[in-house]
């Protein structure tokens, strides 16, 4: 495992296929805010989806729309845009978000990019 033995794995040198890590805006409730997210995916043959999730860092106005419990939010990314939940907050105060079906980033959807790191 990269990193120390904190048991994260720091190592951001090698390529991100599956997921995104950036700027994006969260809509929630008819507000958008500007935010950074780190997002990962996966497909799940046995319901037939794709599955993606990951963490908002911490933002002060989310925590206030929010308040702590789970909503329905359209996320997008420079690569796309998906509807999704956030869910209670990690103690950081970081929101878990989730959705279901196209994800908000590119997935590589042929071998030829999957071994070919990114530009």
């Amino acid at each position: 495992m990269a990193g120390g033995d904190n048991g994260v794995d720091d190592n951001h040198d090698h390529p991100d296929h599956d997921g995104y890590r950036g700027a994006a805006t969260l809509t929630v409730e008819d507000r958008e805010l500007e935010i950074e997210v780190d997002l990962r995916g996966h497909f799940q043959p046995i319901d037939g989806y794709y599955h993606w999730y990951g963490r908002i860092t911490r933002h002060d106005e989310l925590m206030e729309l929010a308040g702590g419990r789970k909503k329905s939010v359209r996320l997008s990314t420079p690569e796309g845009s998906a509807d999704g939940t956030i869910s209670d907050p990690d103690p950081w105060e970081r929101y878990r978000i989730t959705g279901t079906s196209t994800p908000p980033f590119t997935v590589p959807t042929t071998l030829e990019a999957v071994e070919t790191p990114p530009a």
